[in-house]
């Protein structure tokens, strides 16, 4: 099974490269974040098209998280738990083929110390507690989507660069490794230790063309999941492409067995 997860920074801005790059790839799931469009307007037939189910959770010009898959799925849930008051769309999660898909967009945190900040770290607190709960159903879990999280110094360029922002934070750094110490694992890092892998270069300075990046774009993987991992992988040709996303996709290969 071919899973991939993908900051596609507004689908309509993407539609074009999207559905090509579907054709030419074929994933069996696909995560997508800020899709940046409510679900009545998402354009649900190009994707259907392509034997796509798609299952949105979307919000207006901002955020939004989808999950399309080749065969019909159960959507599960919308709702991150531990906020009622929460509105943005950041989570959404489905079960196909006996296999549970939680596709997030973890929020930013800049700057810090301000509100978003602190909703940062709930935010992660809440998902934290949710996975933890999760492994109690031995299930094949499968997280995977915009952490907006640097985990480890080798996973940006310069990072002196980002020692006062959020995504390197080391308070947010710790929420992310309670996640991995309950047993999820990294799936790039487990087959690629190696630095310069990364999932998103900002549109300035020149960034993309110094491989100025960082890696937040992640999957992660329960225990039973992770026993059936045959790749991971970066694919950064659609960075390349003309107007792209400043985020590239991150793959999967699972095995059937």
């Amino acid at each position: 099974m071919k899973i991939v997860t993908f900051n596609v920074n507004g689908v309509r801005a993407r539609i074009d490269t999207l559905i090509e790059w579907l054709k030419e790839t074929n994933p069996d799931v696909v995560a997508l974040q800020e899709i940046k469009i409510q679900d009545a307007d998402f354009p649900r037939s190009a994707f259907e098209k392509l034997g796509y189910h798609c299952y949105l959770n979307g919000q207006k010009s901002f955020n939004g998280v989808a999950i399309l898959t080749k065969g019909e799925a159960k959507l599960s849930n919308r709702i991150l738990p531990g906020d009622s008051d929460d509105k943005q769309s950041r989570f959404i999660e489905a079960y196909y083929q006996e296999k549970r898909f939680v596709c997030i967009y973890l929020p930013n945190g800049n700057p810090k110390g301000t509100e978003k900040f602190e909703y940062k770290l709930k935010w992660m607190d809440r998902l934290n507690q949710y996975c933890k709960k999760a492994l109690i159903s031995e299930e094949e879990i499968i997280v995977l989507g915009d952490f907006n999280v640097i985990p480890q110094y080798i996973d940006c360029k310069y990072p002196d660069q980002w020692t006062q922002d959020a995504l390197f934070d080391s308070q947010v750094r710790a929420k992310f490794n309670y996640l991995l110490n309950l047993g999820y694992l990294d799936a790039i890092r487990i087959l690629n230790e190696t630095d310069s892998l990364f999932t998103q270069w900002d549109y300035r300075s020149r960034a993309w063309e110094e491989n100025n990046g960082i890696r937040i774009d992640h999957v992660v993987l329960s225990p039973n999941a992770a026993d059936k991992l045959e790749k991971s992988w970066i694919e950064t040709s659609l960075r390349n492409q003309e107007k792209p996303s400043d985020h590239v996709p991150v793959w999967i290969s699972l095995s059937e067995k």
